[in-house]
């Protein structure tokens, strides 16, 4: 990306989701102003460190079931954030050397690691769409998105922690059933989403305030819709600290603690 082009788009003077995401994990790729914003929300919710990390061993989690239990060998991460090993492709082609991963994102300091580390094995691919989830026509449309995945084959769609930051405006159950509806039978998607339970409505109130960017947390019936119509895999809408995490250290963290609900949903028809 040429220097003048990154200047115009990278504005470190107000919080990026994906470079505050990237600072709760640890991580250098954020300003100031990701800092501060990451630092309120936590002093609001201490545990949000926690929440975040529960939400990747999440992700993980989930392409593991469905690249070794159900064969699925393509999918599309839309929200991909910084680069945090080990990535969707990462644990996919572990497990099957074939598999195929489209990332989108809409942060040049993503775009900029994607194409530095996100490099597939020999045998399958990944590729990088600069794209906003809010234009779904724009990412399926996409020549990078065509090459690497067949729409007429299953594919699993995966939104971990970004359908959160569209405000009802934004309309986006339209969205999430728009990129559903261009996937074949036999997909699934996979949904992390911050919610309202459990928090205080003061606390509530105070997240969603605007002062850390657009967005809505959303209750349990209300993250249910996106996944209205699709068979969940067990064990259906939980924690995402809970879901299929037998195999983590515990304690696992309450509830509370993390403050994210996570399922998986396969589409059945056309």
């Amino acid at each position: 990306m040429a220097g003048s082009e990154w200047n115009e788009r990278v504005d470190t003077t107000v919080a990026h989701p994906a470079r505050r995401y990237d600072y709760w994990l640890g991580g250098k790729d954020n300003f100031a102003a990701d800092r501060e914003s990451g630092d309120a929300i936590a002093a609001a919710f201490p545990a949000i460190r926690t929440a975040v990390v529960e939400n990747r061993a999440f992700m993980r989690r989930v392409v593991k079931v469905l690249a070794a239990e159900h064969g699925i060998r393509q999918f599309l991460d839309i929200g991909t954030g910084i680069p945090t090993s080990p990535n969707v492709h990462e644990v996919a082609q572990g497990i099957a050397a074939g598999a195929r991963v489209v990332y989108v994102d809409n942060d040049p300091i993503v775009l900029a690691h994607a194409r530095a580390l996100l490099t597939s094995a020999p045998e399958g691919a990944t590729a990088y769409v600069d794209a906003d989830l809010r234009d779904p026509e724009r990412i399926l449309g996409d020549p990078a998105l065509k090459a690497t995945i067949d729409l007429g084959r299953p594919v699993a769609l995966i939104l971990v922690a970004v359908v959160h930051f569209l405000p009802d405006d934004d309309e986006p159950y339209e969205i999430v059933n728009r990129l559903l509806s261009a996937l074949a039978p036999g997909s699934f998607l996979v949904m992390s989403h911050a919610t309202t339970d459990g928090l205080a409505p003061e606390l509530a109130a105070q997240i969603q305030s605007g002062r850390h960017g657009p967005g809505k947390l959303r209750d349990r019936a209300e993250f249910a819709g996106f996944l209205e119509g699709l068979d969940l895999l067990e064990p259906g809408i939980v924690s995402v600290a809970e879901w299929r995490a037998e195999g983590e250290p515990g304690p696992r963290p309450t509830f509370d603690e993390v403050a994210v609900w996570g399922a998986v949903g396969r589409k059945t028809t056309g």
